[in-house]
C-alpha cells in the first residue's frame, strides 16, 4: 500500500505510555499527608502551645476526605496534544486517518446529504479510559460513539500477525478503516437505532444478529473508502486485496471460535463470519457506493 504521500490527520491523540488520571489530579499515598507537612505542623504547634497530635490529625481528616471525594470522581484522560505522532506506526495511523476524512468529506454529503464530521483516534497501549468505558488491549479496536472516538491498541496488529495470520498495511489500513466505518453509521444515525432495537431485542442471539449487520456494514464502508481513496490517489498495490481478505477471515467469529474454543457458535457471532467480512469487505470495495452497504436490507 503507498502510503507515505497521504496527507496526516490531526485529528489523533497520542495515549501511549500513558496511564489513566484522576480528575482533580493524582492522589495522595496512604498516611494521607506528607513527612513535611507532619513536621511543619509539629512546629506550629510547639510555638503556639498546642499538642501537635492534634493538629496533625486534623490534617490527616481533611486529606481523608479530600481523597475520598476525589474517588468519587469519574476517571478521565489529561488532554493530549493532536499533532500527528512521529514514529512509523503512529504517522501509518495518522495518515490512514487522514485519507479517510478526505474521502468522507467527500462521499459523505455526495451520496448522503450529510455533513462529514472528523472523529479523533486515539492511540495507546494496555489501557485507557473512554466514554463508553475502559478501553483494554485484549478488546481490540473499537469506536465510542458517546465521545466519537476511535480507540486503537496497535499491539492489536502484531495479534493480527502472530496468532490469526493476517498482516500487512492495507489490512491494518482496512481494522482502522472499519471503526471510521462505525462513525459514518453514527453520523448517518444507523448506530443509535441499532443500539435502541438491540435493547428491544427478545434473546441475546437475536441481539448479536443486530451486531453483525453493524459490523458488516461498516466492513463494507471501509471497502467504499479503499475504491474511493484509490480513485483520488492510487494507493493499493499488487497484493493489498489479498492482505485485507486474509485479514477479514482471520478476524472471522468462526475462525476465532474455532481457536479458541475448539468449535463453533453462529448464535454467539457478534461480527459476523469470515467469509460474510469477506463478502461485504469487496462488496465496499468494489462499488465505492454507500447504498450498497446495507446490510439490514437482507
Amino acid at each position: 500500500m503507498k502510503w507515505e504521500d497521504l496527507q496526516s490527520s490531526e485529528n489523533i491523540e497520542d495515549r501511549r505510555g500513558d496511564g489513566p488520571m484522576i480528575a482533580g489530579g493524582p492522589r495522595m499515598g496512604a498516611g494521607g499527608i506528607g513527612l513535611g507537612t507532619i513536621v511543619i505542623l509539629g512546629l506550629i504547634g510547639w510555638a503556639l502551645g498546642i499538642n501537635p497530635a492534634i493538629l496533625i490529625g486534623g490534617a490527616e481528616m481533611i486529606s481523608n476526605m479530600r481523597q475520598e471525594r476525589e474517588a468519587a470522581l469519574p476517571r478521565q484522560e489529561a488532554p493530549r496534544q493532536s499533532a500527528p505522532p512521529t514514529d512509523q506506526l503512529g504517522r501509518f495511523v495518522a495518515k490512514v486517518v487522514g485519507s479517510n476524512e478526505q474521502v468522507w468529506s467527500q462521499v459523505l454529503p455526495e451520496q448522503k446529504g450529510v455533513r462529514f464530521q472528523a472523529p479523533r483516534l486515539v492511540l495507546y497501549s494496555g489501557y485507557t479510559q473512554s466514554r463508553c468505558g475502559m478501553a483494554q488491549s485484549a478488546m481490540g479496536p473499537f469506536y465510542c460513539p458517546l465521545d466519537q472516538r476511535v480507540y486503537l491498541d496497535t499491539s492489536f496488529f502484531r495479534d493480527m500477525q502472530r496468532r490469526f495470520g493476517g498482516g500487512g498495511d492495507f489490512a491494518y489500513a482496512y481494522v482502522i478503516s472499519h471503526e471510521m466505518g462505525h462513525h459514518i453509521q453514527n453520523l448517518l444515525g444507523i448506530l443509535p437505532k441499532v443500539q435502541r432495537a438491540q435493547q428491544m431485542a427478545g434473546s441475546r442471539s437475536e441481539a448479536n444478529a443486530l451486531s453483525v449487520r453493524a459490523e458488516l456494514m461498516a466492513d463494507c464502508l471501509a471497502g467504499v473508502w479503499a475504491n474511493n481513496a484509490n480513485k483520488r490517489e492510487p494507493i493499493l498495490e499488487e497484493g493489498d486485496v489479498e492482505q485485507a481478505v486474509a485479514a477479514a477471515q482471520a478476524i472471522g467469529d468462526d475462525r476465532q471460535q474455532r481457536a479458541t474454543r475448539g468449535y463453533v457458535v453462529p448464535d454467539s457471532f457478534t461480527h459476523g463470519s469470515s467469509a460474510q467480512r469477506t463478502q461485504w469487505l469487496l462488496k465496499g470495495l468494489r462499488t465505492g457506493s454507500i447504498d450498497a452497504c446495507n446490510t439490514f436490507a437482507y
